[in-house]
């Protein structure tokens, strides 16, 4: 008897312990995703800024359902260059500027960092700028005054909080994007017509159309956010004293490259989610209607009263702050980050400010220039043109670069990047590089 209870207890605490290890060798579980996720979700969550909510905006009030596709040609493309980005970091502990810095020229650093610096800023300037229209929508009020508020709040946050605590805020902040999935709901929708054109491609060759997806692939595949993800990657990195760049200790690789994967993968899948439901909704309500001079984030959730009620007015307004206190704070850090790693300067959101004094002055630098920019009688929004194909000029020789720094023994000791991750991002870097000529050849047509 007193066997058969032994017996028993083997086979439970045998059954117990291989519950446990299938637990800790399942990927895929609900609590392994939520703890995987950071600088890849905080990325694709940023890149639906306000400016990028007017594209996505303009794009669906100028050409309906059918524009939708892109959203799925971009996912493998943006998840494969923001992966490579994520390794780098992680690998090397060192973010994409102080890689270039150690093993190239300091003409293609310098040249790299300036245009990055001069892209975000302009950048910053039109969301401050999105996110004081959208507070004066909700409230009235003066806007230039929440442009001010929005841009201080964000540079004392940045410099001041807790990184941990602040990490976690970013986070949370990614939750105002569901806003605009709920608009879905206030826009009365051809689902039938949705789906075709999220599956179906379908190419105008005009102009306009060309036009808009150049601005399109331009906001999906835009340089900071390859900086702030090798930058958040190697930053978690140093704050955790069990963890050294992969380079150094090889140990524990594949579970990092796991998670970097996670995280990436659901991220980009995030920001995409969220574009399509912006496209849709401006299909859906502003094309429906003729309303097809929108330019502004802001002017969408205007023209989204009359078609679809107060209350989704509301919520894409709601949104558009929400993403620019996220985006914000992601453009002026990946400035900082850049400038700070290719001077070698003590650089990380988790030093104290008296520990970082130059870092922290360009990120407040960048973020007081844009919002500066909004005093002055040039306007953000029409200045983003500008900062459009500055960021197309910029985005060629840094994911050149990228690529180039993914086969080198000299960065990547034995983590080299091949197979299907790195020809995904050769056509990611193709797939910009067309991008851009489109752009250029458009200026002349």
């Amino acid at each position: 008897m007193a066997r058969h209870r032994k017996t028993d207890h083997r086979k439970k605490a045998s059954k117990a312990q291989a519950s446990t290890v299938a637990k800790r060798q399942d990927p895929l579980g609900f609590r392994s995703v939520l703890k995987a996720l950071g600088p890849g979700l905080i990325t694709g969550a940023s890149d639906d800024d306000p400016s990028g909510i007017g594209t996505y905006s303009q794009a669906g009030a100028q050409l309906g359902y059918g524009i939708g596709w892109t959203m799925l040609f971009t996912f493998p493309l943006m998840v494969a260059i923001q992966e490579i980005s994520g390794r780098i970091g992680r690998i090397t502990g060192q973010g994409i500027a102080g890689n270039v810095c150690r093993h190239y020229s300091p003409l293609v650093l310098n040249f790299i960092v300036a245009l990055l610096f001069i892209a975000n800023t302009i950048n910053i300037a039109a969301d401050l700028a999105a996110m004081g229209d959208a507070l004066k929508l909700l409230i009235g009020g003066p806007g230039i005054v929440y442009v001010l508020v929005f841009g201080i709040a964000s540079v004392i946050a940045e410099i001041y909080f807790d990184y941990a605590r602040y990490s976690k805020i970013l986070k949370w902040l990614t939750l105002s994007l569901f806003a605009y999935v709920a608009a879905l709901f206030f826009a009365k929708v051809s689902w039938g017509e949705a789906a075709r054109g999220i599956v179906v491609p379908h190419i105008q060759w005009t102009s306009a159309f060309l036009t808009t997806l150049v601005a399109i692939l331009g906001t999906t595949i835009s340089p900071y956010l390859f900086f702030w993800q090798a930058s958040q990657e190697a930053e978690d990195q140093r704050v955790d004293a069990k963890k050294k760049p992969l380079a150094e200790k090889h140990y524990g690789a594949e579970k990092e490259f796991h998670r970097i994967r996670v995280d990436t993968v659901v991220g980009m899948a995030f920001s995409n989610l969220i574009a399509v439901s912006i496209m849709v909704t401006a299909a859906a309500t502003l094309n429906a209607t003729g309303r097809t001079d929108i330019e502004t984030s802001a002017q969408a959730a205007e023209a989204l009263r009359p078609v679809a009620g107060a209350f989704a007015e509301f919520i894409f307004a709601l949104g558009i702050i929400g993403t620019g206190l996220l985006a914000v704070p992601v453009l002026a850090g990946s400035a900082a980050y850049a400038i700070g790693e290719g001077r070698k300067w003590t650089v990380g959101l988790a030093r104290k400010p008296r520990e970082a004094v130059s870092f922290y002055a360009v990120l407040a630098l960048s973020a007081g220039i844009g919002i500066l920019l909004n005093f002055t009688p040039i306007s953000p929004i029409s200045a983003l043109y500008w900062s459009a194909v500055i960021n197309g000029v910029l985005a060629i020789p840094v994911m050149i670069l990228m690529m180039f720094m993914a086969r080198r023994h000299d960065v990547m000791d034995k983590f080299v990047i091949g197979g299907p991750l790195y020809w995904l991002g050769w056509l990611s870097t193709a797939a910009m590089a067309v991008c851009v000529v489109a752009m250029f050849a458009g200026f002349f047509l």
